[in-house]
């Protein structure tokens, strides 16, 4: 019998305590934030192999979910991207669903377009950060499995 790692929550003391109140409430505190959905997202560490969770807000296209590794508009990429990255199956919590999910960023185009503009529609800061950065801020879309 295998055991689960622990999961290691976002360092980031206001992060870490919306995660704390949405597991403890199955999502009933912490899944609305700030007027916009969020939920939880578990990766793992590409070098430590940790499991590691933040809190994202989130879209939906059709049944799958999007979010947007923007980190404000640094330059570099968050970490729960480059982790999805190197291993693309990840552990979602919405709401009270947790669940299994593969991720794969969004390629240039149509689709890609009209997912990113809904997703500034729900936060318009997406917007804002993609002036603040050269890089293109990645887009990821999230299926069930």
């Amino acid at each position: 019998m295998t055991t689960q790692p622990p999961v290691i929550d976002s360092p980031t003391e206001w992060v870490a305590d919306h995660i704390t109140r949405y597991v403890e409430t199955n999502g009933e505190d912490g899944h609305m934030w700030r007027g916009v959905p969020t939920l939880l997202l578990t990766t793992t560490g590409r070098k430590s192999g940790a499991l590691r969770r933040t809190a994202l807000i989130y879209g939906t296209l059709g049944s799958d979910y999007l979010l947007v590794a923007s980190k404000g508009g640094f330059p570099t990429h968050p970490l729960w991207y480059t982790n999805l990255e190197a291993d693309t199956v990840v552990t979602l919590q919405v709401g009270a669903d947790v669940f299994q999910a593969r991720a794969s960023t969004m390629p240039e185009g149509a689709e890609r377009d009209a997912a990113w503009q809904s997703m500034v529609d729900i936060w318009a800061d997406f917007a804002v950060y993609q002036t603040k950065t050269e890089r293109r801020i990645p887009l990821v879309r999230l299926t069930r499995i």
